[in-house]
């Protein structure tokens, strides 16, 4: 039985979608990786952008794309630790 992700899971999944692509990725295909309904996806967003995990650029075509910033990428490393403490003491 699949549980629902929590916050802080979505947050990881969906900063470690833009890492994965070159850290760059527009808002449409990060939508649907993040496999979030597009309402969740824009509160979550905005959440991201205002805290400055992400930041709003225009790639080389002037398109909208989103990148991590040094919080962002912080923030992978700490989860991915404190998951790893979990994992250790089967928690």
């Amino acid at each position: 039985m699949n549980k629902k992700r929590d916050r802080l899971e979505v947050i990881y999944d969906v900063l470690d979608i833009v890492r994965k692509n070159n850290n760059s990725i527009k808002p449409t295909p990060l939508l649907r990786k993040s496999n979030l309904s597009s309402q969740s996806f824009s509160e979550y967003l905005k959440e991201l952008l205002d805290k400055e995990f992400l930041k709003e650029m225009n790639n080389k075509k002037e398109r909208k794309c989103y990148t991590l910033t040094d919080k962002g990428f912080s923030y992978l490393e700490k989860y991915q630790a404190i998951i790893g403490f979990i994992n250790d003491f089967e928690l």
